[in-house]
């Protein structure tokens, strides 16, 4: 694995090793990778073909294995409270034009291409952002993304805990997505979990687990930098 503080505007290479200790989110056990001081740089860290990887229970993840993981850790002010961090969240539309810094080009590049709200399950008619009230605790909701780097797909987002200091909820394609007609992921294979919990006043912690599964298309191989400044760049979304 590598561990990297990830300066906000800067250039970024990782070159993965083998993992030092795999990944625990905050389900009521010691976090690893561990939090940095807040308002410092996210901490990335990330992994690479391991088929045998179970999850921990507590994500909800069934299937074993990944292509590559991806952790991000950071500790933020925030002072506008959960309403405002669960608006964020379901404001689908505002990732259009979302930027990262690309290992390939050397240069910031648009990330996210289009992004909106659809309104049923596996795709449907284009719809306004979701609201506070639509992001209950377990409820599902679906959204269309087309990504610079992944192409075009429908993602289910499912809120697994809502309450005044904790925000969970998880992400994953539903399409089948390609890349120049090629399929590169099958439904289920691009995963995210966030965790968000107030540990104060005004300061929240944020974890993220990112999955590529292990049946991925080789294309999408050895990019662990690009993993990684797509990573930084949905925290620093939020």
């Amino acid at each position: 694995s590598v561990t990297i503080p990830v300066a906000a505007f800067a250039a970024l290479l990782a070159w993965p090793v083998l993992a030092d200790s795999l990944p625990q989110p905050p389900c009521g056990s010691e976090v690893s990778p561990a939090y940095p001081e807040v308002d410092q740089p996210p901490v990335v860290k990330v992994w690479e073909n391991d088929p045998d990887w179970r999850p921990p229970q507590c994500i909800g993840w069934d299937e074993p294995g990944f292509s590559t993981l991806v952790v991000t850790v950071a500790r933020f002010h925030y002072a506008a409270g959960r309403e405002a961090l669960l608006r964020r969240i379901g404001a689908i539309s505002e990732l259009k034009g979302l930027r990262y810094w690309s290992t390939t080009h050397q240069q910031w590049r648009t990330l996210i291409v289009d992004a909106f709200a659809v309104s049923g399950p596996g795709g449907g008619q284009r719809r306004g952002d979701f609201t506070p009230e639509e992001l209950a605790e377990g409820r599902r909701v679906d959204f269309e993304q087309e990504d610079s780097l992944s192409g075009k797909g429908i993602y289910e987002m499912r809120m697994k805990s809502v309450s005044p200091d904790r925000l969970v909820f998880d992400t994953r394609n539903v399409s089948t997505m390609r890349f120049l007609m090629v399929p590169i992921f099958h439904p289920g294979e691009v995963q995210s979990i966030y965790f968000l919990e107030r540990e104060g006043k005004d300061v929240w912690r944020y974890y993220n687990i990112a999955r590529i599964g292990k049946n991925a298309s080789s294309l999408t191989m050895g990019r662990a930098a690009s993993s990684i400044n797509r990573a930084v760049a949905f925290y620093r979304h939020l």
